[in-house]
């Protein structure tokens, strides 16, 4: 019997069972795990397919022999099933699945239409305020230069609503010309207003409008002899003529649209996608789909296209450099999920298909990197190998480091690095609870191990799969420490190293233990530099979690410590004066005019910092 025969005899004893209707199936292994999740037209018909057909790929196959339950979910048609498996794949990203992998939320520029002074600001996440939302933009960078460039011309504020209100005097960007300073009341109302509505309409693709009204109004500011607003509209004309200059209108005139463009080598597959709204290119990101490598880019691009766009505003048109499967139903449930017409278009001529052949070469020259760095990688996993002596293969590394001052907002640190580089999402960080150990590097490594590894072996639900090797950074006695806790779970295979800094902390000097063994680096070594490179990354986000964790309790213990501050009180009193800092430094008058603040408490709050 072969080993794919087990999937195939639990798929035999429910088809019966399964209604001919759209839906969702699921398959699971002897843990529960979801392997797979696909979706049918008709679910028994695609099924069936599983139990009859012959020479099935490796892929299926080895999927099919780890199948233990089948589960299915029905729907009222086609297009919910496709949206149902795509929500389903993100949500618990199965083996035998393509992965949109590094997925994440694109940053939006918006401006609010409720406030007197609107501000322009970057926004992630809901769009639940009043205002006008542009993007996505590919990267914060390019919203951040977008919102640079706006500043320049239109000046318009960017500081928050705490910060805006408690002003005194302008800031530094009135003095370098990045706003009007109407915190201060230096522009009019209706001039500001008139600043916001060239801005909308310059982020909407209106520049050309935009620059003949300054043309027109620096006209008319130097007829009347006012050379000075003349001179502000002609710096703000300048501006704009270097923007566009270096924005480069597309030529393709794509109003809302995104390019999509596919490239596979080696197995792998670099996704690259190009973001086009009001007839502007709004940059462009690199994605790196997991999948096997024996599947074809057309599945891959299907695939990513459902998974992308779960979560995102979809634009009227999507180009792509490849046919897909299942384009017309893709096409039918993207309009479905969003209320209005779409087009997926494969370019084939003209300026369409410029721009897809340029997303490609990007997808192409990424694909490169991303081999070569992962190339690099293993070559240096397999020279770390080699210096220690390693029984087991690397492809997965995990780095602890500990970070507090005299014992006080003690933080434990775990990072991540695999052969594609750092893996962010793997990133944990630990509050050192037993009493006792703060100040003690020995107890403090020993809890935070305790904490990590225990969850892995007992299989709790969300807890990291287990790496091929540990880093501590520390000594002899660091790595005994360590190297007990994982015997006590029974992972007596896992090896551990310890970093010892060298004579004077000189990197270069440092002492490596693993077993009962010392061992040294030439200092031109690449592996060497790679160990230290995890161990400085560490080192960073255990110091930067520190000092999170060490400036939150300096907020809350000023005004924590007076009696009578509730939370309502103290939210009253942060959003008057901005920070504690600020509530420190406040004349008893100005605490009184808090909301919420009566003479009495507020008397307290003022005799407290000033007895």
């Amino acid at each position: 019997m072969k080993s794919s025969d087990l999937g195939k005899e639990v798929i035999r004893k429910e088809l019966s069972l399964i209604p001919k209707s759209p839906g969702v199936y699921r398959m699971l292994n002897h843990k529960d795990d979801i392997l797979y999740v696909g979706k049918a037209k008709n679910l028994p018909n695609r099924l069936k397919n599983y139990v009859f057909e012959k020479n099935q790929i490796i892929r299926t196959e080895r999927m099919l022999s780890q199948t233990f339950k089948l589960e299915i979910t029905t729907t009222a048609n086609e297009s919910e099933a496709l949206l149902l498996e795509a929500n389903l794949i993100k949500k618990f990203k199965p083996k035998f699945n393509i992965l949109l992998k590094d997925d994440k939320s694109f940053p939006f520029i918006f401006i609010g239409n409720k406030d007197k002074w609107p501000q322009i600001t970057k926004h992630r996440g809901k769009k639940d305020k009043e205002g006008y939302y542009f993007g996505p933009f590919a990267s914060a960078g390019s919203a951040n230069w977008t919102i640079k460039m706006i500043q320049k011309i239109f000046l318009l504020r960017v500081c928050d609503e705490t910060t805006f209100k408690n002003r005194k005097r302008p800031c530094i960007l009135y003095q370098i010309k990045r706003c009007s300073a109407p915190c201060v009341d230096y522009v009019e109302k209706k001039d500001y207003k008139n600043s916001v509505d060239d801005a909308i309409k310059f982020i909407s693709g209106k520049s050309r409008e935009i620059q003949k009204n300054l043309s027109k109004q620096m006209e008319d500011a130097s007829e009347k002899l006012d050379f000075e607003k003349a001179s502000i509209f002609r710096d703000r004309i300048k501006s704009l003529n270097i923007i566009q200059s270096s924005q480069k209108i597309n030529e393709t005139n794509l109003v809302d649209a995104d390019v999509i463009a596919g490239y596979k080598e080696s197995g792998k597959t670099c996704i690259q996608v190009f973001f086009y709204r009001s007839k502007q290119n709004w940059g462009n990101q690199s994605f790196f789909p997991k999948h096997d490598p024996d599947q074809n880019i057309n599945e891959i691009l299907s695939s990513f296209i459902m998974q992308f766009y779960e979560n995102k505003n979809i634009p009227k048109l999507i180009i792509i450099n490849a046919k897909i499967k299942d384009q017309k139903l893709i096409e039918k449930t993207l309009e479905f999920k969003e209320g209005k017409s779409v087009s997926i278009e494969v370019a084939k001529k003209g300026n369409k298909a410029k721009v897809v052949l340029l997303a490609e070469k990007n997808a192409k020259e990424s694909l490169t990197r991303k081999i070569y760095e992962s190339d690099s990688n293993k070559n240096l996993f397999e020279s770390i190998c080699k210096k220690f002596s390693l029984k087991t293969d690397i492809n997965l590394i995990e780095v602890y480091d500990n970070s507090h001052i005299a014992g006080t907002d003690s933080i434990g640190a775990l990072i991540t690095y695999g052969s594609d580089g750092f893996i962010k999402k793997r990133y944990r960080k630990f509050n050192i609870k037993t009493k006792g150990i703060e100040n003690n590097d020995y107890g403090m490594i020993k809890e935070v191990l305790s904490r990590r590894f225990s969850k892995a072996v007992r299989e709790i639900s969300g807890s990291l799969s287990l790496p091929d090797l540990v880093i501590i950074d520390g000594g002899k006695g660091q790595y005994s420490v360590a190297r007990s806790v994982l015997d006590e779970y029974g992972l007596y295979d896992l090896p551990i190293i310890a970093i010892a800094k060298g004579k004077f902390r000189n990197s270069g000097n440092e002492t490596f233990f693993y077993k009962k063994n010392a061992y040294k680096f030439e200092r031109n070594d690449p592996g060497l530099f790679l160990l230290q490179r995890l161990r400085d990354e560490a080192h960073r986000f255990a110091v930067t979690a520190h000092r999170a964790k060490r400036q939150k309790g300096l907020k809350k213990s000023l005004l924590d410590q007076i009696s009578g501050i509730g939370s309502i009180r103290k939210k009253a009193l942060l959003n008057h004066f901005g920070s504690a800092r600020y509530v420190e430094s406040a004349s008893l008058d100005e605490i009184k005019s808090v909301n919420g603040i009566e003479e009495k408490i507020a008397t307290k709050i003022y005799n407290f910092f000033h007895e």
